[in-house]
Formats: structure tokens, sequence, C-alpha cells
């Protein structure tokens, strides 16, 4: 089978022409060939040649006047950009593996070792470059007839395959769910069989796949995958501890592990952001944790938002996922992520609205798509209720946010006008007065303007800064130390009462 025609780009040729002149056999192969089979577009190709890649990308650099070659010596490996292609070169090479590691040793081969060592035969597919044969298909292990029938298998004995780079059982479960394929029954046994060696993979190489299966079209694929093949036990067992119903007194909860695959395939639908999916797939996380059987209740999850915020870094921290502003953004969602949900539940004011706008910040509308998503149920008057109140929550976000601005506001009055005001150096009623001025503003009672917040922090500001006074002077007299001076005011604070007479 020849797919000349399809090799339409100059780069193709070029390589070809090279090859010929060092009396090389060059291919392309892998990827590139898969996705140009699958009619899915790729921009990365990848060339083997028996012999020195690295000459022959330099001559083919030179060739198309391509520029910068990059050189990776330690490797093996070349790279240079043709037009929006980036394409590298690797000799064809022979591998084999000790047991304790992935890294395998190498030596040079032939295009037949190169195949024999690729993980999947879709991903052994290669074309040759040569003009003799230019186009003609490579496919020693029925590659092509598994692309037909949406099959992911290995070349070799699986046992083997898997065994000596564990990671490949990720990458069968990510292609899965990236290409909607199906893994071969025996691979999958073979999976499951070898699960364990995941602990040779590191995690930054474990959450680059999972990232992958996240983006993919429908993600719960290749969840299910990894659940089904105990994979996911062996660096996720917080996700694992979702999977089950218990049943007391004949009442029994949703299985939470398939209830989250719902929300995060019902995000993947609308939203390719990778952190809201990660939002999605934690959203629930502390549910076991939390989880409580009460006679008159039935089951209960109190605080499992928080708790689930809680979890988030440290899960994160174990995966090698970032611990910068994605993760908190995570943590944001997860805390929030029951907000909107309980406003559909009643009626919905301004100030609970204002709350939310504030709390969630330029992420609302990301919460918002979440809490959309998070509304799955087999009752289906029930879901309709839920999204009819749904709609009015999105209403009135949109009329608060116009009317009073509210979305990552700052306090009109700041701790340097306090302390200028009042003649005071920094000290806890400061905080506690910004407080005051913003509670104020988001339960509507003040308009948020700078005069209105000033206004108010004339009235209660003395109030507060007596109250800190006293306790400070009982507090020296040994009443409490310090600890309980703070709990004291603390305690205090919350018995202060914003009237909407305090509005000026």
């Amino acid at each position: 089978m020849n797919f000349a025609k399809e090799l339409q780009h100059p780069v193709f040729r070029a390589v070809g022409e090279e090859a010929d002149r060092k009396g090389q056999q060059a291919f392309a192969i892998g990827g590139f060939v898969r996705d140009l089979l699958l009619n899915r577009p790729c921009k990365d190709i990848d060339i083997v040649v028996e012999g020195s890649g690295i000459e022959l990308a330099k001559a083919t650099a030179k060739a198309l006047q391509a520029g910068k070659v990059s050189v990776f010596k330690n490797f093996g490996t070349a790279m240079f950009k043709s037009g929006d292609l980036e394409v590298e070169f690797v000799g064809a090479r022979k591998e084999s593996y000790q047991r304790g590691s992935r890294k395998p040793m190498v030596e040079d081969g032939t295009i037949e070792d190169d195949q024999n060592r690729r993980d999947f035969t879709i991903n052994a597919l290669a074309l040759r470059l040569n003009a003799e044969g230019f186009g003609e298909l490579v496919d020693p292990f029925g590659g092509l007839k598994d692309l037909e029938n949406r099959t992911i298998r290995t070349p070799l004995d699986p046992d083997v395959t898997y065994s000596d780079d564990p990671l490949r059982m990720l990458r069968a479960v990510r292609f899965a769910s990236q290409l909607g394929f199906r893994i071969e029954e025996e691979s999958l046994a073979a999976i499951s069989r070898n699960a364990t060696r995941l602990e040779i993979i590191s995690a930054e190489r474990i959450h680059v796949e999972l990232n992958k299966v996240l983006l993919s079209r429908k993600p719960s694929l290749g969840f299910k995958l990894m659940l089904r093949t105990r994979l996911l036990h062996q660096f996720f067992p917080e996700m694992v501890a979702l999977k089950g119903v218990e049943r007391r007194n004949g009442i029994g909860h949703k299985d939470n592990f398939y209830h989250t695959l719902e929300v995060v395939d019902n995000v993947a639908a609308v939203s390719d952001k990778l952190w809201l999916r990660w939002a999605a797939l934690l959203h629930d996380i502390a549910k076991p944790p939390t989880k409580r059987f009460h006679p008159d209740h039935g089951w209960t999850f109190h605080g499992h938002e928080d708790r689930g915020a809680q979890m988030v870094p440290k899960i994160f921290k174990r995966l090698k996922l970032p611990l910068d502003h994605q993760m908190k953004y995570v943590q944001k969602l997860v805390l929030l992520h029951l907000r909107p949900i309980a406003l559909t539940k009643e009626e919905v004011t301004d100030s609970a609205v204002r709350r939310l706008l504030f709390e969630a910040g330029d992420d609302v509308d990301d919460l918002m798509m979440l809490a959309r998503a998070d509304i799955t149920s087999k009752n289906e008057a029930k879901v309709e209720r839920y999204l009819r109140n749904y709609e009015v929550v999105v209403r009135k976000l949109v009329e608060v946010e116009e009317k009073d601005r509210v979305r990552n506001f700052q306090p009109p009055v700041s701790g340097e006008d306090i302390m200028s005001h009042f003649g005071i150096p920094p000290c806890r009623p400061i905080g506690a007065i910004k407080n005051v001025i913003k509670d104020a503003i988001l339960d509507g009672h003040i308009d948020n303007d700078p005069a209105a917040a000033r206004a108010l922090m004339e009235e209660y500001g003395p109030r507060i800064l007596e109250a800190w006074k006293d306790i400070q002077a009982r507090r020296r007299e040994g009443e409490f130390n310090e600890k309980g001076a703070r709990d004291t005011f603390d305690a205090w604070l919350e018995t202060l009462e914003i009237s909407p007479s305090s509005r000026p």
C-alpha cells in the first residue's frame, strides 16, 4: 500500500533525496503516520534512519534552507523546523531493558528493530521516504488493520512491552481515551498484571499522561480503564476511594466515582481548560472521609468542600503538579463548588450573590460552569428544577455585577487610610474595620464607594478600637494571654451588627 499522494510537503522528498545520496534508508514513523491515516492534524514528524539521524538532519535542513538544526548528542537525535512542521531525526535502534529501570540499553539497529521497540502497532507504522518505494507503508504488525478496527495492541508480548517500560500502560489508556479506541483484551489483562510496575515511573511522567487523558474528548473512558486495570490504585488512591455504594436501612448514596466522571465529561463538553477539568475531578474528592449516616437524614458528606480544598495541595504535591496559581485555582473551585447549587435551593438574595462574586472573583464563570456540570441525577424532574433555578442564579449574577461591581473589588478604604485617620500603628483592629466595611458592602448595607465606606469607618472604627483597647488592658492585668485576647476580640466582633440604618 502506498501513500505518496499524502506526502505533499517538500520535507519528505528532501529527506528521501538526501538519504539516497548517503546510501541510507529513511522512514517517517510513529504518531505522524498514525494521525495521517486517521486524518488527524499533526505538526510533529519523526524520521527514523538506518545510520546517523543527526547527519541526515543537517543535510536535509541545508537542502531546504531550514536554518538552525538542534542537535541532542546524548540521545542521538536532531531537530529542525520547516514551515509549520517540526521534524525530528533519530537513528534506528534496538533496545533492551533491566527490570529496575525504564531506561533502555540502546544499540544501532534496522527499521525492523526500531518497529519492534515501539509501544503499539498503530505507532509502529512507517512510510518509506527513499525514491525507490517512496510512500510505501511498512507495517509488519498489522497496525493499519488495528487502526481500522480502532484497537490498541502491542507489537510483541504485552507483558514484556509493559514490564520493560511501564509508562506504556498509561499511554495505552491515554490513546484509548484520545482516539476512542479499545485496548485489545490480552493487552488489557497484561496491564492489570503489570500495574504495580508503575512504581518505577516518576510522578512527573505519570501526571503528563494523566493530563492528556483529562484533555481528551471524553476523559471518563480513560479513568474507567485505569480503575479496571488497577493503574489508578497505584498513584491516585483518593480517586479509587470514591468508588462504591454503601447501603444502610435500605438507604444508599450515589457512586461518587461515576458521578465525578460524569461531571468531568460535562465540563469537557463545554471547556478545554485543563485546570477546570482538574477541579471537576477533585470537586467531591473528600466525600469518603466526610461520609456519615444519620438514621433520620440518611447519608451526608458535610464539609466535603472544605476538606476537599485542603486535600488539593497534598494531591498536587504527590503527583508533582504545579503548586502555584493553578493549584490555588483548583482549590478555590473545589471549596466553592456547592455555593451556586445552594443558591438554587432558596430565594436568591443580592447579598448571597455579592458574596459569591467577591469570593470567586474572575473565576466565577468557571465556577458556574462547574456547578452546572455538577447537576446530575436520574430524577429528571429534579434536574430540570435545578437547571431552571441555576439560570435564575446566572441572571442574578449578571444583574448584581453590573449594579454593584463587586467582582474582585478591594475595600474603598485601605489599611493605610484607617491608620492615618485614627493615628494608630498596625494592629488587629485595622483588619477588623476593613472586614466590617467589606461585609457591609457585600450585605448591601452601604454602596461600594469611598464616601459610604469612610462614613462607616468613622461610625464603627472608634467602637472597635475601644473594644480592643479594653481587651488589651484586661490582658495586661492577667485575665488572659495574647491568644486569649485575640479570641475574645474576635468573639466580640461576631456580636457587632451593621444594620441598613448605617447607610449614609
